[in-house]
């Protein structure tokens, strides 16, 4: 494992945008897995896991990023060291029977668990339209990616959430069907630049605007 902080506060606070990121830092594939298997601990509706990541670390990949990234993003782009796209899987539930019958021959849970949860839930998706299938997997993949930035400080690294790409050109620039991943997020994963200049330092509302107790 390669966690440099176990100090949650710390990391809960410490994280913030960076968009300068330091081009000699290099992540391996294997710490990129053992981030993105801590990543999908994070909680999904009726546990469907409704995402999808695709790791960018490469020039060529960088490249499909130019097609359709806004330029105030390729900073982020080509400097860190790989951009995670994260994308809603639309048709997760095609696998959630498959899901289900490992957890039972695991004895993670009872036969009848298995089939009151599988009797419950699939029936939901399969008659589910294509804005409840979409609307499901971007809450599931938005909770993966807040994740993965925190797990990002554990291992020592900053990250630049973003958004400024052209979303119909995004899966099928990364070779996925545009109807099944929806696009939600790519983030840029690396070490803020020393030599660059100190990144904004970002305000928030009063937590008396923003809650109401009833």
């Amino acid at each position: 494992m390669a966690i440099v902080n176990n100090d949650f506060h710390e990391i809960l606070t410490g994280r913030h945008s960076v968009r300068r990121f330091d081009p000699s830092v290099k992540i391996s594939r294997d710490e990129m897995k053992e981030m993105l298997e801590e990543t999908i601990t994070a909680p999904s509706a009726c546990n469907l896991q409704a995402w999808k990541f695709v790791v960018v670390d490469t020039d060529e990949g960088r490249e499909k990023l130019h097609k359709y990234f806004m330029k105030f993003n390729f900073p982020q782009v080509d400097k860190s060291s790989a951009v995670v796209l994260f994308f809603g899987n639309t048709l997760a539930y095609k696998k959630y029977s498959q899901l289900w019958h490992s957890m039972y021959e695991a004895k993670k849970v009872t036969k009848e668990a298995m089939e009151a949860a599988l009797n419950t839930f699939m029936p939901l998706y399969e008659k589910a339209d294509q804005q409840m299938l979409v609307a499901d997997s971007m809450v599931d993949t938005s909770l993966a990616a807040m994740q993965f930035m925190l797990i990002a400080r554990e291992h020592g690294y900053d990250t630049n959430a973003m958004a400024g790409y052209d979303a119909t050109k995004a899966a099928l620039t990364m070779g996925l069907d545009p109807k099944q991943y929806i696009p939600v997020m790519a983030i840029a994963i690396g070490k803020h630049d020393p030599n660059a200049e100190d990144e904004i330092t970002t305000s928030r509302y009063p937590l008396s605007e923003l809650v109401d107790f009833e």
